[in-house]
């Protein structure tokens, strides 16, 4: 890997593409009780030999692939890094682990990084029944592309000798899109119940001596689409499947997400006016696809809003980008927070695959403002001579007035954590005449960058104080030095000239097609409605806000006795996940997201139980 692997903007900004850590999306490190759960079932299971057709095109919620069919979890399933996917959700390999962190082997060298393994498939057929094995790969996404050495590799198991061979490796990385390849399995070791294959990814840092800190996730594959059968055709990579490229979207013209009073203010400005869908139609002949929709309030289980797209024709090999008319308030019962599912999907024929003809986007609405999608694929920061006390601001807009009491921020990891540093973190109000950062309104000097948990996680830093906003104001930093911070970079979202950086005595608009991941966390000293839903068996209800919540959930406490009382979160499958002393402030960030049930007990009685909704 090269000096190619920075992308230098104008001015002193650095972009180093970066990864999961985080990732979708989900919690992903070794003290994640998620991620461990998942590893002990995922890796305790065992298999039946698979038998054929075996298909994935990793189109299912979540960040690990389908145990069901493969052995192993580190490559990382998602909807982010591919530029043109054919389907909805694709297996990217990378230099991250799968607890989202750089692999202690990674060196400026090539390196084996991710591996995805199959289960034993059985392959007891006749070199004559014509088994083929097909797929779709993409160099780089929308993250980076490797070099000629960082590679792609597919490797086949011949049981009866217990041994790996390579039988293809790529043999360009300089290509946009797609591209398709489909291999013959003739070999007769290979024709064998308990046959595998194994995709593995080389890859190579940069510069490790020149600037550590900007070294980051790097070197990407993305692969989509695995089949392998019999009676294919030496060409057969055509797939009989309409499916969705893509998954749906925030709803919000400019935010991913914002308090919900704060959007009851403005819903008619934030609303947008189309349901925006992409589909595909990956067949060699014309198919007709309608396109359905529905909105429900998950407090009450209610559809809020569902309507048709009609039917349509769409031509062999190709993409649909429909929007939808959208004329609706989205409204709920609660008080101070809301969240919604938003759910599309496609009528096809019935051959299609039913796995990638619906998706879903919540849209969350609690207690925080947020342009990102929640996942990082590039590192910022303001790097060069100058930059010793450089600063970085993203506007928001408080539509009335509230209060600021935490911000939270993604910091991706750096080779060897050195971009472990201080900053100052600070607000500002706006300069009105230049559009741009004014007076600062609180200055926290001396925190330190410190990566969140799991993949893609955010870092809470709490004020000592709630700060007064009321319209337009900032949230950034200042460093101390000219070491590259790494924070989170959403590519797939744009700041649309809400973000700004300092050097040298000027504010400039930032020239990154990213948004920075900084997410202030507004209202809860302004909190008066009362968040209590409603589900069967609930008793003696406990007021805690907010709800949904991702990190920390606050309890009124009163009329409880701290010193007796018990609280305990458990998921719908009965597992306890948090049991401590009552207090009024509980920390959430290592459950996954979720439905929860919150019980309050005191020795063998309860005292109230209630639902709880944890998001990403």
């Amino acid at each position: 890997m090269d000096n190619r692997k920075t992308i230098i903007i104008p001015a002193l900004l650095l972009l180093a593409l970066s990864s999961v850590s985080g990732q979708e999306v989900v919690i992903g490190t070794t003290s994640n009780p998620a991620l461990k759960i998942h590893q002990k079932t995922a890796r305790g299971k065992t298999a039946d030999t698979l038998e054929l057709p075996f298909i994935d095109d990793f189109s299912y919620p979540g960040v690990y692939p389908d145990e069901r069919l493969w052995e192993d979890n580190y490559v990382y399933i998602n909807n982010n890094y591919s530029k043109n996917q054919i389907t909805t959700g694709v297996a990217t390999f990378d230099i991250l682990d799968n607890k989202g962190e750089i692999y202690d082997n990674a060196s400026t060298y090539p390196f084996e990084a991710d591996k995805l393994t199959s289960l034993p498939i059985n392959l007891d057929y006749g070199s004559d029944e014509n088994v083929r094995l097909s797929f779709f790969f993409e160099s780089g996404g929308v993250a980076d592309k490797p070099e000629l050495t960082d590679n792609l590799i597919l490797y086949f198991y011949a049981p009866e000798e217990d041994k790996w061979e390579e039988v293809w490796r790529n043999d360009d990385v300089d290509f946009e899109g797609f591209k398709p390849v489909i291999l013959g399995i003739t070999e007769e070791k290979f024709l064998k119940k308990g046959f595998r294959f194994r995709f593995v990814n080389n890859a190579s840092l940069g510069n490790i001596n020149a600037d550590p800190s900007m070294v980051g996730n790097c070197d990407q594959w993305n692969l989509d689409y695995v089949v392998i059968d019999k009676n294919r055709e030496a060409n057969d990579t055509i797939m009989a499947d309409v499916a969705f490229k893509y998954p749906n979207r925030s709803l919000l013209k400019s935010y991913e997400a914002i308090p919900w009073k704060q959007f009851k203010k403005i819903y008619l400005q934030e609303m947008g006016p189309t349901f925006n869908v992409a589909y595909r139609n990956n067949d060699n002949i014309v198919r007709n696809v309608t396109r359905e929709f529905q909105i429900t309030d998950l407090y009450t289980g209610t559809i809020i809003r569902r309507f048709s797209g009609g039917a349509t024709n769409i031509a062999a090999q190709t993409d649909v980008y429909y929007d939808a008319e959208l004329f609706y308030k989205l409204d709920s019962i609660n008080n101070d927070s809301a969240i919604f599912e938003v759910k599309s999907w496609l009528i096809t024929d019935e051959f299609d695959r039913k796995e990638n003809d619906t998706v879903v986007y919540y849209q969350y609405f609690t207690d925080y403002y947020g342009y990102d999608d929640g996942s990082a694929e590039g590192g910022y920061g303001i790097n060069g001579l100058g930059a010793s006390n450089a600063m970085a601001a993203l506007r928001f807009r408080s539509y009335e007035r509230d209060t600021i009491y935490a911000v939270r921020i993604c910091f991706n990891e750096s080779y060897k954590k050195s971009n472990i540093t201080n900053f100052d973190l600070i607000i500002w109000d706006e300069d009105e005449i230049n559009k741009r950062p004014g007076n600062i309104l609180l200055e926290l000097e001396d925190r330190t960058v410190v990566k969140g948990d799991g993949i893609n996680g955010f870092f809470t830093y709490k004020l000592p104080y709630p700060i007064p906003v009321d319209g337009a104001f900032y949230v950034g930093w200042r460093q101390h030095s000219e070491l590259f911070l790494n924070a989170g970079l959403d590519l797939n979202t744009h700041p649309d000239g809400r973000q700004h950086y300092w050097i040298n005595g000027n504010w400039y608009v930032s020239q990154v097609e990213g948004t920075l991941m900084i997410r202030p966390v507004a209202g809860f000293p302004l909190i008066t409605g009362n968040n209590e839903i409603t589900m069967p068996g609930e008793s003696n209800k406990t007021r805690f806000w907010p709800n949904p919540a991702t990190a920390h959930i606050y309890i009124d406490t009163e009329g409880y006795n701290r010193n007796s009382d018990f609280i305990s979160i458990t998921d719908l499958l009965g597992r306890k996940l948090i049991s401590q002393p009552l207090t009024d402030y509980i920390d959430i960030s290592s459950i996954p997201a979720g439905y929860y049930i919150v019980t309050i007990t005191r020795e063998n009685q309860t005292l109230s139980v209630n639902r709880l909704i944890k998001t990403h």
